[in-house]
């Protein structure tokens, strides 16, 4: 189903001249509420019940270009699979003239106030049971880093963010979309205590910029805590840079998974990292 139709993406949803990447879990998350209602399992009817709805278990979302200022988008959202508490969702985010900007899959369940996984209702899993598609798309990394780049060992990072009103939603969490701003916070500081910063990496062309992802769920991240985001870098090439991301808050691993960086220039396509923009990710 189209979850959303034609939306000229909008000026909070830039950094510069490109979308946000955090605007691609956005868009997944408005595109759930959408799926959720037409199942007639709504956002609204399970935190009524004190809920948490369709929670993220795991991500995996790959990126072909980036949306740049005057584009718009649409999302298709079908589901894929479906278990007795869970739903996995593949979105198709296309571009104006139809042409595909990034394709994720996420698998959701609904928390109950126990924080238990609920079992979807009979009449819901039927449902989507009936609307699944034999959909299959690899996304998110593809291959395993060797840990080290040409030039030998590589550099690791962490900042930590206290959880407060701006950065929470509904069910008084950390918000879905706040997760890689934080992840992008944490770059943008080691890179001034490299002795650089984005804006003077920047050119012609916008490093540091989510390609391909997998992140997978653990526990929820509550309100006024203090989320640690820890950042070990696995790979470095001209082409990408691998991040092992793990934040977690109350000595506790709220998520972890797998980030690529890539390089995209002012049409939003991919293009190549130049050395300078590569060094600060060595040791």
């Amino acid at each position: 189903m189209q979850t959303i139709a034609d939306r000229r993406v909008q000026f909070g949803e830039f950094a510069g001249p490109l979308a946000h990447g955090a605007s691609f879990f956005d868009w997944q998350l408005i595109s759930t509420q959408e799926v959720a209602a037409a199942f007639d399992y709504s956002f609204a009817e399970i935190l009524a019940d004190g809920g948490i709805p369709y929670a993220p278990v795991v991500v995996s979302t790959s990126v072909e270009r980036y949306p740049r200022i005057g584009d718009v988008v649409s999302v298709e959202t079908v589901p894929r699979r479906v278990g007795d508490s869970s739903v996995e969702l593949v979105y198709e985010v296309n571009d104006g003239d139809g042409n595909r900007l990034a394709t994720a899959r996420m698998i959701h369940v609904t928390i109950g106030p126990d924080g238990a996984a609920l079992a979807l209702p009979e009449d819901v899993r039927a449902a989507f049971a009936d609307a699944c598609v034999d959909r299959d798309p690899s996304v998110g990394p593809a291959r395993e880093p060797n840990g080290e780049d040409e030039t030998g060992a590589l550099a690791s990072f962490s900042s930590s963010f206290e959880i407060r009103s701006p950065h929470i939603e509904g069910a008084e969490l950390a918000y879905f979309e706040e997760y890689p701003r934080f992840a992008d916070v944490a770059l943008e500081r080691h890179l001034e205590e490299r002795g650089t910063s984005l804006d003077e990496l920047r050119g012609e062309s916008e490093p540091y910029r989510i390609r391909d992802w997998r992140w997978e769920f653990k526990t929820p991240v509550h309100f006024e805590t203090t989320l640690r985001v820890d950042c070990d870098v696995l790979e470095v090439t001209d082409e990408r840079i691998r991040i092992a991301h793990e934040l977690s808050s109350d000595g506790r691993t709220n998520i972890e998974g797998v980030t690529e960086y890539g390089c995209f220039d002012r049409s939003g396509a991919p293009v190549a990292f130049d050395e300078a923009m590569l060094e600060p990710f060595r040791t």
